[in-house]
């Protein structure tokens, strides 16, 4: 009788264990499938994520010590954010944005927090759900683009597509981690190059559709690191050969469908604008990168900067270069913290990408989009992208696991 109740107890904490799981799968496919929806504000993923965070506090969340950095850096950076907000506490939008900052510092060490346990089934997940974002968003930019069913008001700024999003230059980014990763399993032989196609075909579309050269850029570089760095840690022969294969099938792929899309006149005629390194905005002490380079000797003489999202009322628009909006919008504190977080990110990502274990190939990708999207920094703001607090604690999360073999042992001595 005791050896049968406890058969039952066994079965029932088993299929309990598995119904918690299921039910962190559940919420965290939501939480990126949502993504894609950044028109309205508060914005569904706000929503979304509370209720994930409640799911996998009453379930346990493991948090390492190994985590710690970034955690701190990351209140500090925001700590100098609320320090430089107090002047200006009448502000509506900067408080939000103060708001926004520590907002999205909760989901990266949430999503670091949540790789000590289960970390290829839940990256999976997000995998999963992030595509269906991706799809999603894409679907949405090019109806708007090619003003479908009278969408093109809605999807579309100043003839870019920026579809669920308010700005092109922030869907395009966006899109790079699942075509990353798909062109990633397209590369090892985990999905066939026809069905990778396909599945690429609609992100990819609306990340051209977007202009973004910055989003452009993204990608190919992101693209050559991941093809590159699985390159160099694969152990086979064979594999080596497909990559090399593949990625120049690929090239020729997106070659011919360049030229296709370059063959109507209304794509033609504003890639040929927005491909151009040198654009008016850019130009003189006054444009873009003068006002950047204006902005440091002022900002050497305020500890607090100009205050969250003051940048704009002594320069014509924002700075558009996160390293110095750090010290702008977060003062000195802050913007200490980011560069010193960005150094110890890249430490953390370096260490992952070469580690042996069955998440490798998830750490090439995502730290494949994070490096490059840190470089993005110099000519964009990205303090505010949600899949760059989600990329960034992925990648310290990954960091933070142990050796596999370490674990191996620990479960068996446990």
């Amino acid at each position: 009788m005791s050896a049968l109740a406890h058969g039952r107890d066994g079965r029932a904490r088993r299929g309990l264990t598995i119904s918690h799981a299921a039910i962190k799968r559940g919420v965290l496919w939501l939480l990126t499938a949502v993504s894609f929806l950044a028109l309205i504000e508060p914005s569904p993923y706000e929503f979304v994520f509370p209720v994930t965070l409640l799911v996998f506090a009453l379930t346990g969340i493991r948090f390492s010590q190994k985590l710690l950095p970034m955690a701190l850096l990351l209140l500090l950076y925001n700590i100098g954010g609320v320090i430089a907000l107090i002047p200006w506490m009448d502000e509506a939008a900067s408080v939000r944005f103060t708001a926004v900052s520590v907002y999205l510092m909760l989901t990266a060490i949430f999503f670091a927090a949540i790789m000590a346990e289960d970390p290829l089934g839940r990256l999976a997940t997000l995998r999963k759900g992030y595509l269906f974002a991706a799809w999603c968003a894409g679907f949405a930019a090019i109806a708007g683009y090619f003003d479908i069913a009278g969408l093109g008001e809605i999807f579309t700024l100043s003839g870019r597509a920026s579809g669920t999003f308010k700005d092109p230059n922030v869907l395009g980014p966006f899109l790079v981690l699942p075509l990353i990763y798909l062109l990633h399993a397209v590369l090892i032989g985990k999905i066939g190059l026809a069905r990778g196609v396909l599945l690429m075909s609609v992100p990819l579309l609306a990340l051209f559709l977007s202009f973004s050269r910055g989003a452009w850029g993204n990608l190919v570089a992101a693209a050559l690191m991941m093809a590159g760095l699985t390159f160099l840690t694969s152990t086979s022969a064979t594999q080596r050969a497909r990559i090399v294969f593949l990625t120049l099938v690929t090239l020729v792929l997106v070659a011919a469908a360049l030229l296709i899309a370059l063959s109507f006149e209304s794509i033609r005629s504003v890639f040929e604008i927005r491909a151009s390194l040198d654009q008016d905005y850019d130009q003189g002490v006054t444009g873009r990168f003068g006002n950047q380079l204006r902005s440091i000797p002022m900002l050497l003489d305020l500890p607090n900067g100009f205050g969250p999202l003051r940048f704009r009322f002594t320069f014509p628009e924002d700075p558009h270069n996160v390293y110095i909006n750090a010290f702008a919008s977060y003062g000195w504190i802050g913007g200490f913290a980011y560069l010193a977080l960005t150094v110890a990110t890249c430490i953390a990502g370096w260490r992952a990408v070469f580690r042996r274990g069955p998440w490798q190939g998830d750490a090439i990708v995502l730290w494949s989009v994070l490096f490059v999207t840190i470089l993005q920094g110099l000519q964009i703001d990205t303090d505010h992208w949600r899949h760059f607090y989600l990329m960034l604690g992925l990648i310290w999360g990954l960091a933070a696991l142990p050796e596999p073999g370490a674990q191996r042992s620990l479960r068996t001595t446990t």
